[in-house]
Order: C-alpha cells, then structure tokens, then sequence
C-alpha cells in the first residue's frame, strides 16, 4: 500500500491541477506543502487532513529538507497517507527524487504524481512557444545555480536555441553576462514572467544585454525566464497579432535573424 505521494501541484492556477492529484488530496491524512502552492490548491485538499508548511528559506535548505525527510518517515510509520505536495512537477528541481529514495531505502511505497512545471506553462501562458519550427528546435530548463552554489556550464548552454531558467531571478545579472561571455548575442530577446498561470501573471520583455547590465529590475520572484528567439513569436501569438504584424514583426524575419 502507498504510504505517500509525491504530488506536482502544477503552476499555481488550480484548473492545472491533474484529476489524481485532486484525488490524492482530498483523501490524504497529511499534507506537506510548499512556498510555491496556492492557497487554492490547498483550499481543494481533504479539510481533516494535518497541514504541515514545509517552505524553504534561502541559507536553510538542507536543514529544512532534513526535517522534510522525518516527517514523511514519522507519519508514514504512523500508518498515515502522506501527500507531499510540490509545485510544479516532483522531479524538476523539486529534490522529489531524493524524498523517494530516502523513503524507499526505509521500507516505505511511494508513488509519484507528475505535475505540469513553471518551466513550460509558464511561457506557453505568455504566448512564447518555447520550441518553433525554423526557430528554435532545441530546449534547455536550467536552474540559476546547482548544489553547493556551484555555476552551470554556460558554455555549453549557449550552444541551445531556448534556454528556460528557473530560481534566476537573484543571478540574472550573472548568468546573463556568462552566456553573453559564451557567445550568445547580448541583444537576443529574453522574456521574465512572474506568477504565471495565476492571474497576477506579468511579462517583462528585455534584452540579454539589458540583463546583464542590470537594466532590469522590479523582477518579482517566483519568476521564470525565457532566453531566445522564440519570444519575439509572443507578439505574433498575442491577441492583438494583427497590429504586431502590421508594425513589420514577421516570422520569416526572426528565422533569418538567427
């Protein structure tokens, strides 16, 4: 029998939520919720169920984590369903796949429930398709920074069409001057988006260079960001296409640019 369930509340609009995942939550015994999750979502849960904020501070990760690991092990000892609820998807920089394995060392079943990630929702309700033919054939999704605050291979990454970087809001000055120092041209487009899928969503377009000069700013986290040419398609894919077309922003022209 399951004893816990690792579950993806998706982005943070609940019409995203998947119908397991629903269901998990409305018969779990014990919920383990972070930041990221909409209060919503958790208005959707099980009202008898034990509502356990597990919410990670910057510089307290591992601590927080460590405690993470206790109380699935604790409650699901206990006999107790334990939906460990995440956002986006479990295994997408969510450490879902260290809490499966801490578990399952420890004679404990767990399942996971996939759930849509920031990383692809989050463009598509900008308008930015994150892949386009004869624009983009290649998708990278990065995080800012790796384990130990170590940096990623920017070289390496330059070489991608769209690159998708989460928790870059603190290091997008960094990161921006690292893929410039890589080769990526600093006036490629690039796209921040706040809070998408919910209606707070906000866009802010810019320019890799203007990130990296520290141009842009007011970016509010949880923010996730678009690097490359598919974000000048958001104008052709917005309602007003039209008009866009009108001012001379033609596909044909963002293909040849590359």
């Amino acid at each position: 029998m399951v004893k816990v369930s690792l579950v993806g509340a998706g982005p943070g609009d609940p019409d995203l939520l998947t119908l397991k995942a629903l269901r998990l939550l409305q018969s779990a015994d014990v919920i383990l919720y972070d930041r990221l999750v909409s209060a919503e979502i958790l208005a959707l849960a099980n009202p008898q169920a034990e509502f356990i904020y597990t919410g990670k501070e910057e510089g307290h990760q591992d601590a927080v984590q460590q405690q993470i690991f206790d109380l699935l092990l604790t409650h699901a000892s206990a006999g107790k369903h334990v939906v460990r609820l995440k956002s986006g998807d479990p295994f997408l920089f969510g450490r879902g796949g260290e809490e499966m394995l801490y578990l399952r060392q420890r004679g404990i079943a767990v399942e996971v429930v996939p759930g849509i990630s920031s990383s692809l929702a989050a463009p598509a309700c900008a308008g930015i398709p994150v892949t386009y033919r004869g624009v983009a054939s290649s998708v990278a999704v990065v995080t800012a920074r790796c384990k130990g605050g170590s940096a990623n291979d920017w070289q390496k990454l330059a070489q991608i069409d769209t690159l998708v970087v989460l928790m870059g809001v603190k290091y997008r000055s960094n990161l921006a001057q690292s893929l410039i120092n890589a080769g990526r041209a600093a006036t490629e487009p690039a796209a921040f988006i706040e809070r998408g899928s919910t209606v707070d969503q906000r866009v802010v377009e810019c320019t890799l260079g203007e990130i990296a000069a520290g141009q842009v700013k007011d970016i509010i986290a949880p923010a996730v960001l678009v690097i490359g040419k598919v974000v000048r398609l958001r104008a052709l894919l917005a309602e007003d296409a039209e008009t866009a077309l009108a001012e001379g922003v033609a596909l044909h022209g963002i293909a040849a640019s590359r």
